[in-house]
């Protein structure tokens, strides 16, 4: 979970710049199951037989390993209809911004989408420039075109969906997890 919030924090700092403010972050329900799962086929989180109310008893302040609120501070959550809302203090988004090394990849991915005429050969010759093991795979689901991933990146398992919308190309990234349950 750590990982993650520290992931979109700095993606958001790379596409708005860093301010010292609160950053909210939304997650579904089975985001937060997939963060904290465990092995074994009768854990009740894996088996998304945990409820929302649940949920928040994990997430509870008191509960939250020592190193997250030492690094990013008291987080907040709440919940409403298995949506979370998980809201980060100023704090922590300077920790974010003086701590961690820049995503140079993330940051050069953004550059090039909100660049006019951009194509997805670029795109892709971008991902190859951090990696040589990537994969690239259409996608016939109607939101998305494509997704690319590294391949043997620990530090960014992601799946990286665009979407070729005429005038630019827009991208979402998501868990492995998740995309495995949006079953694309």
């Amino acid at each position: 979970m750590a990982k993650s919030l520290i992931d979109i924090v700095k993606e958001q700092q790379a596409k708005l710049g860093y301010r010292k403010e609160i950053v909210r972050l939304y997650y579904p329900l089975s985001t937060l199951r997939h963060f904290f799962e465990c092995a074994g086929a009768d854990n009740k989180i894996a088996t998304g037989m945990i409820s929302e109310q649940q949920m928040l008893e994990i997430l509870a302040p008191n509960n939250l390993p020592k190193q997250l609120t030492d690094t990013i501070g008291e987080i907040k959550i709440t919940a409403k209809n298995e949506r979370f809302c998980i809201e980060i203090p100023p704090e922590g988004s300077e920790y974010v911004h003086e701590n961690t090394a820049d995503n140079e990849f993330i940051s050069e991915l953004i550059a090039l989408v909100g660049t006019h005429g951009c194509t997805m050969e670029q795109i892709t010759e971008l991902f190859y420039k951090y990696s040589d093991d990537i994969e690239k795979k259409d996608m016939q689901n109607g939101e998305f075109d494509c997704y690319i991933r590294f391949l043997n990146e620990p530090d960014d398992t992601y799946y990286y969906c665009f979407h070729d919308e005429g005038c630019h190309i827009i991208y979402h990234r998501f868990l492995p997890q998740d995309y495995a349950d949006f079953g694309f």
